[in-house]
């Protein structure tokens, strides 16, 4: 499942992250690229041990872990570290699959889900596409900034080459508690309809009850806190 959402609509907090993002120091992005990816990825990273960049990712990822959208349909169990990347004209990421392991110690996270935050404006930047290779399909995301597309780990995906201006992102991982990727699309079909019950029916009504039953009990079965 490919998802885009509006991950940060408020105009003040994107613009206030901005402000952050301006401040950051960067380095070469291979620097933390796996030993294949290594010699496709041509970005820079910022480094986020920097006083600009010390609590940013946890303001981020906050917001991203209390998107009800992104709860619905990812399950989340542990989010990796963040990471932000800025790519120039020339510069790019080739074709890879991310690794299955990220991190060490606490923070290693199984990676199930990969997600890309356009900071970034599309009007400001030629190329630089997101583009997904997934179960036969070929998809193509230049996401508004503020806007986030959420995608299985084990895709092959890339960045298209950027012709023009710079491309600002927030990328990261995701632990599912539902490490099937089934049994979590059903999950977020099941979470959908529940949502859109709501708005017609009583909410002590038999049809929400047996809903509200239904995804509980297979959160019993297939959850792995």
């Amino acid at each position: 499942m490919i998802l885009a959402v509006h991950a940060i609509p408020e105009a003040e907090r994107l613009a206030a992250i901005h402000q952050r993002v301006a401040l950051l120091e960067w380095r070469d992005g291979r620097e933390t690229a796996g030993s294949v990816a290594r010699a496709v990825k041509r970005n820079e990273q910022a480094a986020m041990d920097g006083p600009a960049g010390r609590s940013l990712p946890d303001e981020i990822a906050q917001i991203l872990w209390e998107n009800p959208v992104i709860r619905a349909a990812a399950q989340p169990r542990r989010l990796s570290h963040l990471l932000i990347s800025r790519t120039g004209e020339g510069g790019g990421y080739g074709a890879h699959v991310d690794n299955a392991l990220m991190g060490k110690g606490e923070r290693r996270v199984r990676t199930d889900l990969s997600f890309t935050l356009f900071l970034t404006p599309p009007g400001e930047y030629d190329g630089g596409e997101l583009v997904i290779h997934a179960a036969g399909v070929t998809q193509s995301v230049k996401g508004e900034a503020g806007h986030l597309v959420l995608y299985p780990s084990g895709s092959i995906h890339e960045v298209r080459p950027v012709t023009r201006g710079q491309r600002i992102v927030c990328v990261g991982w995701i632990e599912s508690l539902i490490a099937d990727a089934t049994a979590r699309e059903m999950l977020f079909d099941l979470e959908n309809l529940r949502a859109s019950l709501r708005a017609q029916l009583p909410g002590q009504s038999a049809e929400l009850l047996t809903l509200d039953k239904t995804i509980a009990n297979l959160l019993r079965m297939w959850a792995r806190p």
